[in-house]
């Protein structure tokens, strides 16, 4: 089973058409129980961190992630469900995500255009199967005003520019996360998709 992340402000409808259109059937959730026993989860995420962690902490789904990541089930954090992943975000003012990597998440800086929406190349700093199939400085779409800052630059897989260098790709062992949107981002998304589940071992 590929299950969702609910958390009540997920990019849910978007993410298992995706997956639909691989192929592949999903289960939006909010329950812990469902979230441990997956063959694979995705974590989409829209909104604020703060709020995402409220959520998360509400329904439990917080240990359920930090669960998943310590015994390596696979995982795929998308957009704020990547931010949450570090120790802490500025976002509404210092709040503490699930510290499962350490680092934190920024504003952009000012005099940018923020959000940040729109298509933006992904640099790919290592050689991954995330990326199989994918040009390097393919463009992919994000919408974010906030940027994960990892203090270990050996889980950043990829990066794009956008007035400073964000980390729009991370990994370690079965955790992949990605600043933009897969599921927005076309016949480049949908592969990021596609390999991640060929990583895992899922069948469609």
């Amino acid at each position: 089973m590929i299950a969702i992340i609910d958390y009540g402000a997920g990019n849910l409808r978007s993410v298992s058409n995706a997956l639909a259109k691989l192929g592949y059937k999903s289960k939006a959730t909010n329950e812990p129980k469902y979230v441990l026993n997956a063959d694979a989860v995705i974590f989409p995420g829209v909104g604020a961190a703060a709020d995402a962690m409220h959520s998360l902490q509400e329904s439990g789904l917080d240990e359920a992630v930090r669960q998943v990541i310590s015994r390596r089930q696979p995982l795929l954090a998308v957009c704020v469900g990547m931010q949450v992943l570090l120790s802490t975000t500025e976002e509404g003012g210092w709040h503490d995500c699930l510290g499962v990597i350490p680092g934190s998440v920024k504003r952009l800086p000012s005099g940018l255009k923020v959000p940040h929406m729109g298509w933006n190349q992904v640099k790919q700093t290592t050689k991954h199967r995330i990326f199989d199939g994918i040009p390097d400085e393919a463009n992919f779409y994000f919408v974010h005003s906030y940027y994960a800052d990892p203090e270990n630059a050996s889980v950043v897989a990829g990066t794009t520019q956008y007035g400073v260098t964000i980390c729009s790709v991370m990994v370690k062992d079965s955790l992949v996360a990605t600043q933009f949107h897969p599921e927005k981002s076309g016949d480049q998304g949908l592969r990021i998709y596609a390999n991640f589940l060929k990583m895992t071992g899922v069948r469609g």
